[in-house]
């Protein structure tokens, strides 16, 4: 009784040991590849007229309330674009993208890499605008976008941010 009981006492461990020992040399799922990193920002010439903060505030047709964007736009070729939507009695709606710009020319053209925080779609077009540049002289920014509409900003100080 007494071996027939040890018997089934190794024939259990051999088992679990086995079990063990498959479950350890069993092939691994490759790790998954890494999204490629984003592009990276060329610093534009230096002294570039367009560097800077500006502020749009404008109307849109069909949208209820006073747009407020601020563009910035870094010496080191990237951007910060908040956009902010003010409505009477309601709270602050708001976009934050940051990305890269250049200019060529009078072709300034600002390239979203992320989102609220997330990283876009790099072959989506719409996060990558392009505006002619009308004028660009001390406080004042002009710029035409593709459509036609014609954006109006004003230098801020460094630093400045929309409130909210």
């Amino acid at each position: 009784m007494q071996d027939t009981t040890m018997r089934w006492r190794v024939v259990g461990a051999s088992l679990i040991t086995a079990v063990l020992a498959a479950g350890c040399t069993a092939p691994r799922k490759p790790a998954p590849a890494q999204p490629p990193a984003p592009p990276a920002c060329k610093a534009p010439a230096a002294h570039d007229n367009v560097t800077g903060n500006w502020l749009s505030i404008h109307r849109q047709k069909g949208v209820r309330g006073e747009l407020r964007t601020l563009y910035t736009l870094n010496p080191d070729g990237t951007l910060a674009y908040t956009e902010q939507l003010k409505r009477s009695g309601k709270p602050s709606q708001g976009l934050s993208e940051t990305g890269c710009w250049s200019r060529a020319g009078s072709t300034l053209e600002l390239r979203t890499l992320e989102s609220n925080g997330a990283p876009v779609n790099q072959k989506d077009p719409i996060y990558t605008n392009r505006y002619t540049v009308m004028s660009a002289s001390g406080d004042r920014l002009v710029l035409r976008s593709e459509d036609g509409t014609e954006i109006n900003a004003r230098r801020m100080s460094p630093g400045y941010r929309l409130p909210f």
